[in-house]
């Protein structure tokens, strides 16, 4: 059974930084194309940011320059790191794993509220 955890989001002030972390199970990231969603209220899920098995990352024109995604394959673990974030980034954020677009694998997302 695939289980992805995400924890690390919360409250925090506008230009502030988080480190989000998606513990992963059931599967072995290091042969799996893995990634952030976040939905806003009221909006589309949107990729955020994706690091491709194959190679490369792709990141939304929103956060790029501010969002980071990286992964410790020994810990089958992945981050988002978050910096100079702003309150359109307020959102649930999804750890996702298997694909780009359509991923199989979903966490149960974490929270992230940025505001003053």
């Amino acid at each position: 059974q695939v289980q992805l955890v995400e924890s690390g989001g919360g409250l925090v002030q506008p230009g502030g930084s988080l480190r989000l972390s998606c513990a992963a199970s059931g599967i072995i990231i290091n042969i799996y194309t893995m990634g952030w969603y976040r939905q806003a209220p009221g909006k589309q899920r949107e990729l955020v940011a994706t690091d491709v098995i194959s190679g490369g990352t792709i990141y939304a024109d929103s956060v790029k320059g501010r969002f980071t995604i990286s992964r410790d394959d020994a810990k089958n673990t992945v981050y988002l790191q978050m910096n100079n974030l702003r309150p359109e980034d307020t959102a649930t954020y999804y750890c996702t794993g298997g694909g780009v677009r359509n991923p199989p694998y979903w966490g149960q997302g974490t929270q992230v509220t940025v505001s003053s």
